[in-house]
């Protein structure tokens, strides 16, 4: 499918649009970082972590790194195992099923909803983005392997 647009100069511009069922393998997904902000009057944050969720393939799914060394260096009294404990819970409610509390119940885009609303905790999601892809878990590996190690 294509569109032709007139421009006020006169020339014609032919825009191409690929809708989901046509030829394309790839689906809408949106993404956030989990972020750590160790001591919230400072402001200061490391990424530790990436939500991803695909509504086409029913994915939702976290992938979570804490560089302990560039924690330490914010805060040399950062609770890591806390956090840690953090970032795995935030692994489980993405899984699903009985690891997943109160939330196993809940569809994969709910689920998503929830962890990527704002909280003034240590463990926070930052702005959603989107992208496309073709596999939704690689892509969660590929994006932790960009954006957080």
């Amino acid at each position: 499918m294509s569109e032709r647009h007139i421009h006020m100069a006169g020339s014609v511009v032919e825009r191409h649009i690929i809708r989901g069922s046509e030829a394309n393998d790839r689906d809408v997904f949106e993404y956030a970082l989990l972020r750590v902000v160790p001591r919230a009057e400072r402001g200061e944050c490391i990424n530790a972590g990436v939500l991803l969720y695909c509504r086409a393939k029913a994915y939702v799914g976290a992938r979570t790194h804490l560089d302990e060394a560039r924690l330490l260096a914010l805060d040399p009294r950062a609770d890591a195992a806390g956090i840690r404990a953090a970032l795995g819970a935030v692994e489980r409610v993405c899984g699903g099923g009985e690891a997943a509390g109160q939330a196993a119940g809940e569809d994969a885009g709910r689920r998503f909803r929830w962890l990527v609303a704002p909280r003034s905790t240590v463990v926070r999601p930052g702005p959603v983005h989107t992208g496309l892809t073709a596999d939704p878990a690689a892509e969660t590996e590929r994006l932790l392997d960009l954006l957080v190690r």
